[in-house]
């Protein structure tokens, strides 16, 4: 299926690691022109050279997305090296564990800006040259808005406003014709999870025990997966979805767990 997306200018916050990675380079695949913004110009030109080598193309900005004048300044440079935006993919956050009993007010007010304050500001920033394209809108989020985690207060809040943020912008901008839509993430083997899970006692038993909880296959999301249902929802071949929050997660969060092991 061509998904039409050849020399669409698409921002992927956090696009240099992880499933943002995975979405700029299927999106170049696709024949778009995915933009990382990201904290790291190292990390984020690596990934473009490694684009770029495969016969594909790529750009990237460093910013601190924390800092509401950064998130505009990396609006303002993609415009001013490219003239537009098809899309934009809010992707960049963190599960930094911000709990009840152990946080305090500064650390949950920073957990926020991390994880869903720069969604409002990227989408704002960027808002009148989508408007232009009649451009998508993209949100990845995570379960911890559903099923809670414990001791990740501020990350669960930051995916709960994403999510209504997500359904919020689909009305908003409906006279405009962009779209908005949400990729809601469960259990996907990415190398800061693997990172998580190697700090645990016995790594392998902990995977295979998560594992055997999630019903389609009994593993794990692929970041090529949430990257195809990404690039699905930027086309227009999904002219006509939007205010959607799609789970790509095996059936993680709403299939009845006895199903795992049946």
């Amino acid at each position: 299926m061509d998904l039409q997306l050849t020399n669409k200018v698409i921002i992927v916050t956090g696009g240099a690691k992880g499933i943002g990675e995975g979405i700029v380079k299927l999106l170049a695949t696709e024949g778009a022109i995915p933009v990382i913004v990201g904290r790291s110009g190292e990390d984020n030109i690596k990934v473009v050279k490694n684009i770029e080598a495969n016969g594909g193309k790529a750009a990237q900005v460093v910013a601190e997305l924390t800092k509401p004048e950064e998130c505009e300044r990396a609006v303002n440079e993609i415009l001013n090296k490219f003239g537009r935006i098809e899309g934009l993919v809010n992707n960049a956050g963190v599960n930094d564990g911000v709990g009840l009993e152990s946080g305090n007010y500064d650390d949950f007010m920073a957990s926020l800006h991390k994880n869903v304050v720069h969604y409002y500001l990227m989408a704002h920033f960027a808002l009148p040259a989508l408007k232009e394209s009649k451009g998508a809108i993209l949100n990845i989020t995570s379960k911890t808005a559903d099923t809670g985690q414990g001791n990740t207060s501020a990350y669960a809040a930051a995916n709960g406003g994403r999510n209504a943020l997500t359904r919020e912008w689909a009305v908003e901008l409906l006279k405009y014709g962009i779209r908005v839509n949400a990729v809601v993430v469960a259990e996907c083997w990415t190398p800061l999870y693997e990172n998580w899970i190697n700090t645990l006692p016995d790594p392998i038993a902990k995977r295979h025990e998560i594992q055997a909880k999630i019903p389609l296959g009994n593993r794990m999301t692929t970041v090529e997966e949430i990257a195809n249902m990404a690039a699905f929802l930027l086309s227009e071949r999904s002219s006509h979805t939007t205010g959607q929050l799609i789970y790509v997660d095996g059936g993680y969060v709403h299939l009845d767990r006895a199903l795992a092991n049946a």
